[in-house]
């Protein structure tokens, strides 16, 4: 990852974990070192729910990163409950969501990672079916997994689709998987993006580094996207002037990303 753009922003930290104790999780032969990570703030509601989940893997090789913005809720006494099973986890004021992830990926050991977030819940066969692509698909950069929404289920990958649109992919955080490696080339979460880092994430990562992946069959779901998370308090207006900032920070052409801002803006004017 490029640290020079990652931020401490608060030195009053607390922390524990596996780590602390120095144990420390490797990959083994055929059996890649998964990092999981999750991002929480305020959520004692449904973060054991998440915990739970990631515990139900029949897959065991894996690392769990929790990294908590402050919260003033039950939530520290949550991590504390886990913390035999978590590798490491900290707790401190930070800038959101993307800066979260940030701090995540920087600490990452494994050979693949991934984001739980705090909201959303992995399928009992998550890790199953995840290995089984990266088995078969060992030259894949990154994977994403089918996800259950309240209205349905989100699957595939149509890369092509990133040009006009941000329906090309089932989901970022429960059904994202990359390859360490490759994510030191995308870099890390631009925090100018308050709303739609993720989106300026998968465009440097899809049309600037030119990373291949695939999508999972419908059937092979890896989680499930709760309603109400930070992505659903997102006003349209701001996720779509941003979407709008990032087409043309990354270089792409003025004239189609024009004509994107006219067709969205009068297909969405009653929303903006």
């Amino acid at each position: 990852m490029n640290q020079n753009t990652y931020k401490i922003t608060n030195n009053n930290k607390e922390e524990g974990g596996l780590r602390k104790k120095n144990i420390f999780k490797e990959s083994k032969e055929g059996k890649p070192l998964l990092t999981i990570i999750t991002a929480v703030f305020n959520n004692e509601k449904f973060l054991e729910e998440s915990i739970l989940s990631l515990h139900k893997q029949k897959y065991h090789n894996y690392e769990h990163i929790i990294v908590d913005g402050g919260s003033t809720d039950k939530t520290i006494d949550i991590i504390k409950k886990y913390e035999n099973k978590i590798d490491y986890w900290c707790s401190e004021k930070d800038m959101g969501i993307y800066d979260a992830f940030n701090k995540g990926m920087m600490l990452a050991r494994g050979e693949y990672l991934g984001f739980l977030n705090s909201d959303d819940n992995y399928s009992d066969q998550t890790f199953e079916i995840l290995t089984k692509y990266i088995k078969k698909y060992p030259e894949k950069d990154f994977f994403f997994g089918a996800v259950k929404k309240h209205w349905g289920v989100l699957y595939g990958f149509k890369p092509y689709k990133i040009y006009w649109s941000w329906g090309f992919y089932s989901s970022h955080s429960t059904g994202f998987f990359i390859k360490t490696d490759s994510a030191k080339k995308v870099g890390l979460y631009n925090l100018k993006y308050k709303y739609s880092a993720d989106y300026d994430y998968f465009f440097r990562m899809i049309v600037k580094e030119k990373l291949k992946g695939i999508g999972t069959e419908k059937n092979e779901i890896f989680g499930t996207f709760r309603r109400g998370g930070y992505s659903s308090t997102i006003k349209f207006k701001d996720h779509f002037m941003e979407e709008i900032g990032i087409r043309l920070d990354n270089g792409q052409n003025r004239f189609l990303v024009l004509i994107i801002f006219i067709y969205k803006y009068l297909k969405n004017i009653s929303k903006i």
